[in-house]
C-alpha cells in the first residue's frame, strides 16, 4: 500500500507526448529533494489520441481521461481525484524547479500565505516574445488593477481544503480561468490574514505557442488575442488552445 501523499499535483494534457515526460521528470526530481514524502501526480489526459497517457503511467501517475473543452473543468476534475492536503497544478510543458515543493512547504507552514504561484520563464527569448509579453500584459491590465497588482500563475498551489473552499477554477471561463482563480484566492486569504505568495524558484515553460504561430502573432493578430482575452469567445479559444497539436 502507497504511503497516503502530502501533496497532488494536477497535470492537464491535451497530446503532450513531445513534453510530459520533462514536465513529470521534474516533479519526481523535486519529490526526491523535499522531506515530503511521495507526491501524487495526477494527469489529466484531455481528448489525448498520442501517447501522452502511457508516458505518464511511466512515472507512476494517476491517469484521469477528461473530454472537455474548458481548462479550468479539467484542472477541477484532477482535484477532485486528490488526496494530498497541499495541491499543485502544473501545466504539461511546464518543469518545476528542484526545490519546489520544499519552498510551497515552507510557505504554507508559515502560517503567513493562502497559497499562490509562480513567474515562469520562458525556454527561449526573442524580441517578438519580449514584446508580446509586454502587450499581453497590457490587455489585462483591467483585470490586474482590480486584483490590486500583479498575480502571478503558472503553478498553482494551495492547501486542497483552501481550493475547495473558493470553488475551483471557474468552468465558466474558457481562458482567464487562472487569473480569476488567482484573484479569489488572494480574496480568500486576505480575509483570513494571509497573503498570496509568489514562488521564489526558478520555474521554466515552453514557448511552444510562440513555436508554433510565431513570436509576433499576438502583436499582428490583435483581434482574436483581445478575443482570447474575454474569456468567453469559444471560437478563439478553441483555435488557440483547444483545437491545437
Amino acid at each position: 500500500m502507497k504511503e497516503p501523499a502530502l501533496f497532488s499535483v494536477i497535470v492537464p494534457a491535451h497530446n503532450e507526448e513531445n513534453y510530459i515526460g520533462k514536465c513529470l521528470k521534474a516533479i519526481r526530481t523535486a519529490e526526491e529533494q523535499s522531506d515530503a514524502g511521495r507526491v501524487q501526480i495526477i494527469v489529466v489526459a484531455n481528448r489525448c489520441t498520442d501517447k501522452t497517457a502511457e508516458i505518464a503511467e511511466q512515472y507512476d501517475a494517476e491517469v484521469i481521461e477528461n473530454q472537455d473543452k474548458c481548462i479550468a473543468s479539467i484542472r477541477n476534475a484532477g482535484a477532485k481525484a486528490a488526496a494530498g492536503k497541499i495541491l499543485v497544478t502544473v501545466d504539461a510543458d511546464t518543469y518545476i524547479a528542484p526545490e519546489t515543493f520544499k519552498e510551497i512547504r515552507s510557505l504554507l507552514g508559515s502560517g503567513k500565505y493562502i497559497g499562490g504561484g509562480a513567474v515562469p520563464t520562458f525556454d527561449r527569448a526573442s524580441l517578438g516574445i519580449a514584446c508580446s509579453t509586454f502587450y499581453v500584459l497590457i490587455q489585462m491590465l483591467p483585470e490586474i488593477i482590480k486584483a490590486r497588482g500583479m498575480l502571478s500563475g503558472a503553478v498553482f498551489w494551495c492547501r486542497k481544503q483552501d481550493f475547495d473552499a473558493v470553488g475551483g477554477f471557474d468552468p465558466s471561463l474558457i481562458s482567464l480561468e487562472d487569473l480569476d482563480f488567482a484573484k479569489r484566492l488572494k480574496e480568500y486569504g486576505k480575509k483570513q490574514g494571509k497573503k498570496y505568495g509568489t514562488l521564489k524558484s526558478k520555474i521554466y515553460t515552453s514557448a511552444r505557442k510562440f513555436d508554433q504561430f510565431g513570436d509576433w502573432y499576438l502583436i499582428k493578430n490583435r483581434k482574436i488575442t483581445k478575443r482570447i482575452f474575454t474569456g468567453k469567445d469559444r471560437e478563439a479559444a478553441d483555435q488557440f488552445y483547444y483545437d491545437v497539436r
